[in-house]
Order: structure tokens, then sequence, then C-alpha cells
């Protein structure tokens, strides 16, 4: 669980199946790492990340200096993402080396080296490559490496100070660029502006769910979608609420690791997609009924109607 403000629990975030355990201050490193290379208000970050704890840390880091940070879905590929950073003409490009998909290795880094070429050769040259070492899926030594460009995110973040001028801005002044999936022709970037979206989020998250300051909040979203800034991070932590950030595949080690996951933690609000309740509902209750899922208090459904089918399964 991850806590920032008004939240009772001890701040940390679940990887895999261990706890770890973070704070403001390794957010306030972050922000003051990117200030000093020259992010600054009104520049882009783009962040290529997995859901580790990391992901939205960047995204208040560059909130907290006034950056323009738009995320980009880890699934995308090197085209794709490509694409994003010819529009957007970011500063710095923030990834992990890589992620583990269940037992699949995907090799993050390898794709952002892919997408930074191709992006030069459209004119835009990304002078920084943070990149975060994710050990549980693969070490430094075996990560492809660009001197000159590429940084270790655990060789700086950790070295700079934990105070960070708070930069000022308007509430039109651009909070982050989120792009359409590009299903239907060439990705679009939506802007999103600071003060109205920060109101909504904060307000929809409060009465939506019926917060109150005990809860333990789990949203299944990625942050590479609107759910996932929205429900994931400026919603819930402008509340000052205990958050769950979950990297891994729901269905892994086997289709109960989500009632697992809510029984460990005292989880009482769930927020997830009827997609994945259909996935989960292929395996029958035999795996819901092993949990007790007592903590729970608010189910929510976000991306498509749920059908009746699927809401039965989900509050059995």
């Amino acid at each position: 669980m991850w806590s920032l403000g008004m939240g009772t629990r001890l701040p940390c975030t679940g990887r895999g199946t261990s706890p770890v355990r973070t704070g403001s201050s390794h957010t306030l490193s972050s922000w003051t790492r990117f200030a000093s290379v020259g992010v600054g208000k009104g520049d882009a970050v783009v962040i290529y990340l997995p859901m580790l704890m990391e992901l939205p840390i960047t995204m208040l880091a560059c909130a907290r200096i006034g950056a323009v940070h738009s995320v980009v879905f880890a699934g995308f590929s090197a085209d794709a993402l490509a694409q994003r950073i010819v529009d957007c003409k970011p500063k710095v490009v923030i990834t992990c080396n890589a992620v583990k998909s269940g037992q699949k290795l995907i090799p993050l880094k390898d794709i952002v080296d892919t997408s930074l070429v191709e992006s030069a050769k459209n004119g835009v040259d990304v002078g920084i490559c943070l990149t975060y070492e994710n050990q549980l899926a693969l070490n430094k030594v075996d990560t492809r490496w660009k001197p000159g460009r590429d940084v270790w995110w655990q060789d700086v973040v950790p070295n700079f100070p934990t105070k960070c001028d708070v930069e000022w801005v308007d509430a039109e002044d651009p909070l982050f660029l989120l792009y359409t999936s590009g299903s239907t022709g060439k990705p679009k970037g939506v802007l999103h502006t600071t003060g109205g979206y920060m109101v909504y989020s904060a307000t929809t998250f409060k009465h939506a769910f019926d917060y109150k300051p005990e809860d333990v909040y789990w949203c299944t979203a990625d942050c590479g979608w609107i759910t996932g800034h929205s429900y994931v991070t400026y919603g819930p932590l402008l509340n000052g609420a205990s958050v769950l950030v979950f990297e891994g595949a729901p269905n892994y080690p086997d289709p109960g690791r989500c009632w697992d996951i809510v029984d460990k933690y005292g989880v009482t609000i769930f927020y997830t997609a009827p997609t994945l309740i259909r996935s989960l509902m292929r395996d029958g209750t035999e795996y819901v009924d092993r949990y007790s899922r007592k903590s729970l208090r608010v189910l929510g459904s976000v991306g498509e109607p749920i059908n009746p089918t699927a809401w039965s399964f989900m509050v059995l």
C-alpha cells in the first residue's frame, strides 16, 4: 500500500508478494532530480513504466515542478511509443529495464531503445533515458546500455535532496498529456489542465466510492489509461487515501490472486473492469471461495457496462 497525506496506514506498496515501504521523501528526491536535468514548467516527460510504485511517484514529481507528464501504456510497441515521443518532444523518457508478466520477461528498455532510434530519424532526439532497475525481472548487467544518454534511477535519485520548491501553476496550466489508443488512426494527445481535473478526480473519488480515512483502496487499472490517472493516482492521493499499487498478472500464480491480495492487505474498496471479472469467471468459484474477502465494503466497475453475470460473480 502507498499513502501520502491523511492516510492512516503505513505507506508501502506490494511488489510480488513482498511489501516495500516508501514515502514522500522518495517522491521529493525524484522531483529534485528532474529539476536538476533542466526539466521545468511546461516541459514534457514521457513515462513508459509498468505498475511499479515509481510510476505514480514520477507523475507526482512532474506535477510538483510544473512539467507535463505523458504516460504511455507499457504494453504498447516501440512504434507506438515513438509516435508519442515525436509528437510531444519530451526532454526525458523514464522507463525500467524489464518487467515480468507471469513467467514472461518483457524487455521494456529494449523497446524504448528502438523507439528512440525511430524518433531520432523523425527529428526528435531525447537526451536522457532514466531507467529504473527492476531487479525482480532483470539485473543491470543484463541490460543494454547507451552511455551518455542512459542513467540508472537508483544511481541518481536517492542522492538528491528531499526538498523541492513547488512550481505554482494556474488552474488552466497543463497537468498531463494522455494519448488516445490510435486504434482508429494516429494517436491524439488529450491535454488535461490542472485545477479542474484535480477538483473533479478528487471529488468523484470521495463521493463515488464513499471514501473514509480508514479505507484501503485498490484500483486494478494501469496508469497508462485515464482511469489509472484519476483513480490510482490523483483522486485517491488528493484525498490522502491508502492506495494499493499492484504490478503483475491478476491470474498468476493462480486465478485467486486478486482475492488473496484483498485478504492480505485488508482491501475495503475494489475497483476493476468487467474484462478482468469475466477472465476469472472461466475458472469458476473455486478460487473465490478460498478467501473470505470480508474486508470489502465497496465494489466498483469501470470501462464498460458490466453484464449481470459478471456482476453476480463479483459480489459472491
